[in-house]
């Protein structure tokens, strides 16, 4: 692996856990400032739905324009931008005492560090050949998921209900709560002063490509903006799908484990180190063993067809063994989704606008991050096993018509030959 490459991912690693910290601890946070105002219960779980949606909906309107500005200024400024977006918007949470203030530290955090993973991914994208790009791009989201594994482990044990201190002044607070979500604060830091010592720009002598650029970029950006959309549609409705069901099920369990099988902020940390280490895990070898021997396309199908299945049958799960079981399946299926869909966007946008393709990519996950969760939190309050019923025959229906779209092309090749 390249150097420069591997400062990246390394980046990368360190911000996901700071992000995997607070996923066992945000929905007891909530809870918590949601009762001290007098919520209804049912409130709180919309709350917890809308805190993940409006963080995602400010990905999906400017992870494209940052996609776009780093093909203009280069790919570090705006990773820059987005670690210390992240930095800021962590220690809002940490002081926040009051639920607006959680709404704020939300949006401030989707605008600003929805740089770090579109514009991470063209840097990939920079650094590899074509051939290079699918294991390139599962590299990637190793990191994002190695992240994720020791985050949430990290989380679980820094949210303890047994440290007794409370400071507060006008609007802000720090306690027991808010030591994840300043520790978080910390790994960004941390991260950003690595960045800013070692890791260089990708994109050779961006300001004199800038300069000649700029003359006529507002000519052809719309007409950029609507050819990309219209290349790269299937490909933006799978990841569009992958990601609504992602969410729905990151949105909601919290709150499932802990209704259904009184599952603690630690238990809940548990699940998640099980979902991000066999992402991990795949995503490092059977993805890359994979690349350039199986299709990107036969992939994606298989790993929806194996997620849907992990999702809908946690539905059905009795014992807390089978928590552990299905979401290991449903993590095994994103392992292969995830990927193979950054490769084939980036190929298929072209390397002289990966950062405008895999922005809009990134908007296109957004938008299921925005949508998934409150529709979860709507089926949740009406029945508790809905969500995860509904994103498993969703995302089964669409391996299927993957499977049929690949017999028939292969079909169609065989007859021409």
């Amino acid at each position: 692996m390249k150097k420069h490459l591997f400062v990246l991912l390394a980046c990368l690693f360190v911000v996901m856990i700071g992000f995997g910290i607070t996923l066992p601890v945000l929905a007891f946070y909530v809870e918590r400032l949601a009762l001290a105002a007098g919520a209804s219960r049912q409130s709180i779980v919309l709350h917890v739905t809308l805190l993940t949606g409006v963080y995602a909906l400010m990905q999906l309107v400017f992870a494209p324009l940052w996609g776009r500005w780093s093909d203009r200024i280069g790919r570090r400024p705006l990773i820059l931008i987005g670690i210390a977006g992240y930095v800021v918007a962590q220690v809002m949470f940490g002081l926040s005492r009051s639920l607006w203030l959680l709404y704020a530290a939300r949006i401030v955090g989707g605008i600003l560090s929805s740089a770090t993973l579109p514009v991470s991914a063209a840097y990939v994208v920079d650094m590899t050949t074509k051939e290079e790009r699918s294991r390139g791009m599962a590299w990637l989201g190793t990191a994002v998921s190695l992240g994720v594994v020791v985050g949430p482990a990290l989380g679980g044990l820094l949210s303890r209900r047994d440290w007794h201190f409370n400071w507060s002044t006008g609007h802000f607070r720090v306690d027991s709560f808010s030591v994840p979500f300043f520790a978080a604060a910390f790994l960004g830091l941390l991260t950003l002063l690595a960045a800013l010592r070692w890791l260089p720009e990708s994109m050779p002598n961006t300001s004199a490509q800038n300069t000649n650029a700029d003359k006529d970029l507002s000519e052809k950006t719309k007409v950029e903006w609507r050819t990309l959309l219209k290349t790269l549609s299937p490909l933006l409705a799978l990841t569009l799908a992958g990601q609504f069901a992602l969410t729905i099920f990151e949105g909601t369990f919290a709150l499932f484990a802990q209704k259904k099988f009184s599952f603690g902020p630690a238990e809940v940390g548990y699940v998640f180190v099980v979902c991000g280490l066999v992402m991990t895990i795949f995503q490092a070898g059977a993805v890359s063993f994979l690349a350039g021997k199986i299709s990107e396309l036969v992939q994606i199908g298989a790993g929806f067809a194996l997620m849907g299945t992990g999702i809908a049958l946690l539905a059905t799960a009795r014992t807390k063994l089978l928590v552990f079981a299905f979401v290991a399946l449903l993590s095994f299926g994103m392992a292969f989704i995830a990927p193979n869909l950054s490769a084939l966007v980036s190929k298929r946008g072209g390397e002289r606008q990966a950062g405008a393709s895999l922005g809009i990519q990134n908007a296109a996950n957004s938008l299921g991050q925005s949508v998934g969760p409150l529709l979860g939190g709507v089926l949740f309050i009406w029945q508790i096993n809905a969500p995860y019923l509904l994103s498993g025959v969703l995302l089964i229906a669409l391996a299927l018509s993957i499977a049929w779209k690949v017999v028939v092309k292969r079909g169609a090749g065989e007859s021409t030959s």
